[in-house]
């Protein structure tokens, strides 16, 4: 018998390039890596999501005080959990009793006088879109991607009475319209196909990264006016089985370039990350970095093989610190920010799989403050792009 001469590995390797070309293209053509409709109510993309899963639509924002002309940080979020296990009212975890569910609406502000406003609605006073960012929750509640509406009250006998709420007493109402400028796409990681089999723990996507909102606020009794070019907002949404522990975020739109003096319109920083979970598996502490200068992207993505970011979060008596460096081939990034602990406020989420608060020391402000040390890369070091004093920026971290 007289065998065939087998092939040269040049030639084999070549058609192993072609057939991994083929491949990767089939996949691109049938939309597994498309972001398309990923503001949307992520929920219904897999049945776990739906009895073990949460989705939220988080604003926040600056407004003027009309009574003294003071900036106030507020913040606006819209929640679901659990929409497969609903019953006629809220099923609340009460530390672990239940698998929550329920819609959430929840409002409130930063400072000395801070207060987190929960309200809570059965499933049945809850609807999304799927395909873009529409969410209404009760009659009178609504968002999309350039309106928001609604209002959350509590009174303090409420407040006291109702544990389970975990919410704080007061009252905040709002009427704003939105205008998305800036967005950052974490990249494959929120693609339809990874979306679709749920792979991720947590998910995260920033259709709002700077966004400029107008209208008005009450807040305890007090009307703020909201005005485009002074209210540095941002809107991201979230959405998963188990909330990400550690859990860091930094943001800030209300940025002066030490080069010019002048307030940069068309810049937004937004870093996010904590330990991500892919399929069970803990990748470690991971962090993303986005910032625009004037309109050009510099990111820094631990997905990407070419980025590096090193996070060091520092919780004193006090204050609350973010020193992160990021760095690529291209460019370096040094982020420094603060924030008082007295101006911040302990967010607390129910866990979807067991009802219980997990996080009870997640940290989050609206009051950062901090330095932004841009640099590009040459061929003998780094030089100096420009420095920026970041302020009334969004912040978050806790660990347990």
């Amino acid at each position: 018998m007289t065998s065939k001469p087998s092939p040269p590995a040049a030639v084999l390797a070549g058609g192993g390039i072609a057939l991994l070309a083929l491949t990767l293209g089939l996949i691109q053509s049938s939309g597994f890596f498309s972001t398309e409709g990923v503001t949307g109510y992520r929920l219904p993309d897999h049945p776990v999501l739906m009895k073990n899963g949460y989705d939220w639509w988080w604003h926040n924002l600056v407004a003027v005080s009309r009574k003294d002309g003071s900036l106030r940080p507020f913040f606006i979020e819209y929640y679901v959990v659990n929409p497969k296990l609903a019953q006629s009212e809220p099923v609340f975890g009460k530390n672990g009793t239940n698998k929550p569910s329920y819609a959430l609406l929840t409002a409130g502000s930063w400072g000395k006088d801070a207060c987190k406003i929960n309200n809570f609605y059965p499933i049945s006073q809850f609807s999304a879109d799927r395909n873009r960012m529409e969410v209404k929750i009760g009659d009178d509640n609504f968002a999309n991607d350039t309106i928001l509406y609604g209002a959350v009250s509590l009174s303090q006998e409420a407040a006291v009475a109702h544990p389970e709420y975990f919410s704080d007493a007061g009252f905040m109402s709002w009427s704003l319209h939105a205008e998305k400028v800036l967005s950052f796409n974490p990249g494959y990681g929120v693609s339809k196909g990874l979306r679709n089999l749920a792979l991720f723990q947590m998910f995260w996507h920033v259709k709002g990264m700077r966004t400029r909102y107008s209208g008005t606020i009450m807040y305890n009794g007090e009307v703020f006016d909201v005005l485009p070019d002074k209210s540095y907002g941002y809107q991201d949404k979230n959405w998963g089985t188990e909330y990400t522990n550690p859990w860091i975020w930094l943001s800030t739109n209300k940025l002066v370039s030490r080069k010019t003096g002048e307030e940069l319109q068309h810049s937004s920083l937004d870093c996010g990350g904590g330990n991500p979970v892919v399929a069970g598996i803990p990748l470690g502490v991971k962090l993303l970095v986005a910032f625009y200068y004037e309109g050009t992207l510099y990111e820094y993505n631990f997905s990407k093989l070419s980025a590096f970011v090193f996070p060091t979060i520092t919780v004193t008596e006090t204050e609350v610190k973010w020193h992160i460096v990021a760095y690529n081939f291209h460019s370096k990034i040094v982020l420094d920010f603060s924030a008082p602990k007295d101006t911040m406020i302990k967010i607390r989420y129910e866990s979807p799989a067991d009802g219980l608060i997990k996080h009870k020391n997640l940290w989050n402000t609206g009051y950062a403050k901090g330095t932004i040390e841009l640099y590009k890369r040459t061929l003998f070091g780094w030089d100096a792009v420009d420095t920026l004093d970041g302020d009334m920026g969004g912040a978050e971290y806790g660990e347990y």
